[in-house]
C-alpha cells in the first residue's frame, strides 16, 4: 500500500509546480498571427509588387565614415532586391480577375 505521506508531498509538490507555473506565465498579445515576412525581416507589403525591390529601411548602428569616426546611428535604405518570403495564399491559388493594363 501506498503510504499517506508520500500522498501528501507528492501533492504538495504538483500544487507548488502549478502555483509556479501560474506566478510565472507570460501570456501572448492578443494579434499574434505570424506575418510573412523576407530574409531581410521586412514583410511583402514593404517589396514593390512590379520590381519586387524593398522600400524598407534598417536601422545600422554604431555607423561610421570611412575614416573610422563614428557618426551613430543611422536608418539605412534596404538592400533587399527580391522578396522571398511565404507568397499570399490567394496569390497561389486564385486567378487574376482583371486583365493587365497597358499604360497608352
Amino acid at each position: 500500500m501506498i503510504d499517506p505521506i508520500s500522498l501528501a508531498v507528492g501533492a504538495g509538490l504538483l500544487a507548488t509546480g502549478l502555483l509556479a507555473g501560474k506566478l510565472t506565465c507570460r501570456r501572448a498579445p492578443a494579434d499574434t498571427t505570424p506575418k510573412p515576412v523576407c530574409g531581410c525581416s521586412h514583410g511583402l507589403e514593404q517589396h514593390d509588387a512590379d520590381t519586387k525591390e524593398c522600400h524598407g529601411q534598417i536601422l545600422h548602428r554604431d555607423a561610421r565614415t570611412e575614416f573610422g569616426v563614428w557618426i551613430g546611428n543611422q536608418w539605412v535604405s534596404c538592400t533587399c532586391r527580391q522578396y522571398v518570403g511565404p507568397k499570399p495564399f490567394e496569390e497561389l491559388f486564385s486567378p487574376s480577375l482583371l486583365p493587365p493594363q497597358d499604360n497608352l
